[in-house]
């Protein structure tokens, strides 16, 4: 493999996570702000 094709993986596999990560992030963040609610 050549740097540039393994380079353009790692960007790509980058990108990939940062579209199943960030909503991920949220939904998770939101859940426990709406569990935390429950206990006050």
């Amino acid at each position: 493999m050549s740097e540039r094709t393994r380079g353009t993986r790692t960007i790509d596999l980058l990108l990939a996570w940062g579209f199943v990560g960030i909503p991920l992030l949220w939904g998770v963040l939101e859940t426990v702000k709406n569990a935390l609610k429950l206990f006050r």
